[in-house]
This record gives structure tokens, sequence and C-alpha cells, in this order.
């Protein structure tokens, strides 16, 4: 299942919906369909019903867990079998991304909290021009990124003006989707709501010189967190075999497969909830692929130029920096 976040502009001002998208590749709107699907079952109340298990919002929605997602598959399952168009109250219940007035954004576009590891060895060789520590091999290093700064599909990136050196990262993110503290490696994938594609991006000349001072990177990275377009379910994505591709205005410059990742996702759900407790919408970055960033190949992005980031299985995130 692949879920994503919108907005619509209404007479009364734009709101925001959790959609499903279908097998057309529109989105149905989760709360609405579901709304009218319990109509259907001469459900009283069926509004306050769907907006209480299947809230219109993401972090909500998360937090309902289980219920939230089963309602999802009922509400798609409705409009597929009924090819209802409107809720209980009038509501449209599928749409085109590509309309006027609808707007797709990050899955997420308020995350819980965002730390990014290093899971991919290539990568840290080729960033450090050496072979890496041993700590990294023995814990999945991390920093925490800044989840005011979200940047949806197609949304413009700000040129930091700290910066003369803009790059992005072909990565990977897993949000959490279920409570949990000590989690055993074995059984973190159902703590993991779904997936998405991240980029990174990151002012390399200030993350650099930051981190000459022992801490770090904060400015260097947390002026855009770019995710996007789905949060594709568990059960929907096969991590392994995926190859993931970045592309600056139509060049390949990067090529790679997930399951390349030395500490998987499970192992850094471990690491993280020692001691420590995983809420719905944290995010987990993977780090980036081997030879994902630019730092990696000896050149950087340029004013003007669009990044466009592909996972199989995940979708194309797509934005340029102005």
């Amino acid at each position: 299942m692949k879920l994503a976040s919108f907005e619509v502009e209404t007479p009364v001002g734009t709101r925001q919906r959790v959609g499903v998208r279908d097998e057309h590749g529109a989105l149905v709107d989760v709360t609405a369909a579901y709304a009218a699907d319990l109509n259907s079952r001469g459900e009283a109340d069926p509004l306050a019903v769907a907006e209480t298990h299947a809230p219109p919002e993401m972090s909500t929605f998360l937090q309902r867990g289980e219920r939230a997602f089963n309602a999802a598959r009922d509400a798609v399952a409705f409009v597929r079998e009924t090819d209802a168009s409107e809720g209980p109250t009038g509501g449209q219940l599928r749409f085109d991304p590509a309309d006027e007035g609808v707007r797709l954004l990050a899955p997420l576009p308020r995350p819980n909290s965002i730390r990014d590891f290093m899971a991919f060895e290539e990568h840290v060789k080729n960033s450090l021009g050496e072979e890496p520590p041993q700590v990294w091999y023995d814990t999945p290093v991390y920093y925490k990124g800044n989840p005011d700064s979200v940047v949806g599909p197609g949304e413009e990136v700000a040129w930091p003006s700290h910066s003369e050196q803009l790059d992005y990262e072909l990565e990977i993110a897993a949000v959490i989707g279920k409570e949990g503290t000590d989690i055993d490696a074995a059984d973190a994938e159902e703590y993991i709501a779904g997936y998405t594609v991240f980029n990174d991006f990151s002012a390399r000349d200030t993350q650099m010189q930051e981190m000459q001072g022992r801490l770090g990177p904060a400015k260097g990275k947390d002026f855009a967190n770019a995710f996007g377009p789905f949060l594709v379910t568990t059960d929907s994505f096969d991590l392994s075999e995926a190859r993931m591709t970045a592309e600056i205005n139509g060049e390949t410059w990067s090529d790679g497969v997930a399951g390349e990742m030395y500490h998987s996702f499970a192992d850094i759900v471990e690491h993280v909830s020692r001691d420590e407790t995983l809420y719905p919408g944290d995010v987990l970055g993977s780090g980036t692929v081997g030879e994902g960033c630019g730092l990696e190949l000896g050149r950087f992005l340029e004013e003007g130029n669009t990044v466009t980031l592909h996972v199989d299985g995940l979708g194309t995130l797509e934005n340029t920096v102005r």
C-alpha cells in the first residue's frame, strides 16, 4: 500500500488529507472513503468514527496504528468495489495529484524526529578517503536532523546563504509506526510503518567547517530534508533488491542497491530503542548509498539543478534547488 499526504484547496481553505494511491494513480481520501464505507454499513455518525480511526493528518494517523491501516485498506476496497465518488456529506473521495488545487506533500510533513545513519560501507570509505573506524562496524552511528525543515515532492529547495557547495544524498528512510523500547532486531519490522525516498540535502562546505569543532553536522544539514512521494508499507516493498538512482538535470550521477546496507534497519531499530523509546512518526534514514552524493563524485550541484531520486518500489522524488 502506498500512502501519501496531500493538500486540497476548498472554498473554506486548504485541507490536509491522507491518501492511498490506487491502481489508476489517483489518491483515495482515506478518511472520507472510510466514512462512506461506514455509512453504507449503517454507522450512525460515520464521519466522526472515520476521523477517529483514520485521521486526515499522517502523524495522528500513524499513532492510531493497525486500526488506521485497516481503515485505509477498507476505504480503498470500498471505492474499488462500489465506484463511489462522494462521501456521506458530499465530499470527494478520489483526487488526481495533477489536478489544480491538489498538492502532494511529503508523506510525513512534520516527523516526530529525524535520525540519519551511515549504513553503507562504500559511502563511508569514499567520504573519508580511508577505511572506516572500528566503531562504525560495531555501532550504527547517526546524527539528529531538523524535523521542521521537511521538503515535499516537486518543492523547491532554497540554497542556504552560508554555503557555496550544495550536495544531494540518495537515501531511503524507514518511518516508525508503533511505540517501542528495547526492541529486538528480530521484531523490528512490526514497528516500521513503511519506507520512503529521502534526500538529505547537505551544505558540504558548512558541514566540513562546523565538524572541525567535534560536533554536528547541524547548519550543514538542517535547511532541507526531502521525503516522498509515498510511504510504502513494509508488505509492499522489498528493500534487498531495490535499485536506487540519482539524476541531475536528467543525467545519471548515482546508481546503487539498497540491499548493500551494512547495518540493516532491523539493527538500527534495535540500537536506537535500547533504553530509549521509539514513537510513531520517528524517521530513520539509511544514510547515502555508495557513490550516492556529489562529495563522493567530486562534483556538486549548481543553482537551478533538478535532482531526481528514484528507488524501485518507492517511487521518484524530484526537487529543484534555487
